[in-house]
């Protein structure tokens, strides 16, 4: 096999306690008007306050737009751009969770290129470059920091949807674990939760044939060398720390891992994807209501299981990543090790145990299961083959909670 590796990053990435007093130079070397996206929440914090000083500080004016609800409602979008478009902003920042930072993108596609953003949906539909966009993420989670992703909620749509594109990666992310001090256990464990998963569909993602035209086709383009590095940092550091991040909120060591950890995830599967457990979640949690993180960490250990056959390899690794004790065991062993800590750590900071305790109704599993076949984008990156029969006895097992079955 001849070596091949792709990698798409932000041009500056920034990170480390402190870090956040670095976003005035940052902007002001783009330009001098800035919108910014977040929360209300958010919005009202003596943290927000601080890092709009900071801006103003580098003469750098700002137009808040604090109105960013989870998902990022589509039309929600347009009223963001709409309401800029007379400030006549260079650069647009996003600070806060994954969904601000999608929505700093959306903002940006919008003010750049106009038209609807149902325009954009899907891959490669960005005509070209946009404002850059500087994101400050407040939670360790979804990598979009680092991605070419924006997902979007479309009222006309039962699932959520993306816009897949280089150009939508932002041009630079600060990254300050001191931001993510004052998240709550529950979000901060559905966020890592969310991060492991990553690192994990990304480190097992199917290898491509290395034509000279995948990156050129694809956004997502499978496991490569490159990525692979990206993963099992996020692994090593998510293992080691995401239970005692959970546990004690206040313990800086802990959250700085958990958040290099959802920067390395989403640096890996920005290139690599994912796969199944992404597959299965969209229409399991547009039945449920749930957020995208504990649907997808609810789904990743029968995702493993099933995959083991044919990432048995990788899973070895992800065993050792975890740090757990494998001397001496053989490689079906240590996957199988690998598969029961991520179960136990999921289990141990609160994620629901099967897709029944996620609340999708017994009589909706073969519709879920049918829609999540239909997402190729994803299950072509799955390493095992996922025809709709196996995506159906895959989402009964996850739905009676049955990981041997996953597996068949």
């Amino acid at each position: 096999m001849s070596l091949f590796a792709a990698l798409r990053l932000p041009r500056e990435i920034l990170f480390g306690k402190g870090q956040r007093a670095a976003l005035g130079a940052v902007a002001a070397r783009v330009g001098s008007r800035a919108l910014i996206c977040t929360d209300e929440r958010f919005a009202g914090t003596a943290a927000f306050e601080e890092l709009v000083a900071i801006l103003r500080s580098s003469a750098v004016d700002v137009h808040v737009f604090a109105r960013v609800e989870p998902d990022v409602p589509r039309d929600s979008a347009a009223v963001c751009a709409e309401e800029a478009r007379a400030f006549r902003p260079e650069m647009v920042i996003g600070i806060g969770g994954g969904s601000c930072l999608d929505m700093a993108k959306c903002a940006s596609l919008l003010l750049s290129h106009g038209g609807r953003i149902q325009d954009y949906y899907g891959e490669f539909k960005v005509p070209g470059p946009t404002l850059p966009v500087i994101a400050v993420p407040t939670t360790a989670g979804t990598g979009s920091e680092a991605t070419p992703v924006a997902v979007i909620s479309d009222p006309d749509r039962t699932l959520k949807v993306g816009i897949s594109s280089p150009h939508l990666i932002p041009a630079a992310a600060i990254c300050d674990p001191d931001l993510t001090l004052s998240c709550p256990p529950g979000l901060t464990a559905i966020a890592g939760a969310d991060a492991l998963t990553h690192a994990i569909e990304a480190f097992t993602a199917a290898r491509r044939d290395a034509t000279a035209d995948l990156p050129q086709r694809h956004v997502f383009i499978g496991k490569s060398a490159l990525t692979d590095h990206f993963a099992l940092l996020a692994i090593r550091l998510l293992g080691r720390s995401l239970e005692r991040a959970c546990r004690d909120g206040s313990d800086e060591a802990a959250r700085a891992d958990v958040m290099m950890g959802a920067l390395a995830a989403g640096c890996a599967f920005g290139t690599a994807g994912t796969a199944a457990a992404h597959a299965i979640q969209y229409p399991a949690g547009a039945l449920t209501h749930t957020p995208h993180g504990l649907g997808v960490a609810t789904l990743m250990p029968y995702v493993m299981a099933y995959n083991r056959s044919a990432a048995m390899a990788e899973l070895a690794e992800v065993a050792d990543a975890l740090g757990l004790d494998t001397a001496g065991l053989s490689e079906d062993a240590r996957a199988d090790a690998a598969i029961g800590e991520v179960a136990r750590l999921f289990a141990a900071i609160g994620i629901t145990p099967s897709l029944d305790k996620l609340g999708l109704p017994e009589d909706r599993i073969a519709w879920t299961a049918e829609q999540a076949a239909g997402i190729e984008r994803l299950v072509k990156n799955n390493p095992r083959p996922i025809d709709r029969d196996a995506m159906l006895r895959l989402v009964g097992a996850a739905w009676r909670g049955d990981l041997a079955a996953a597996a068949v």
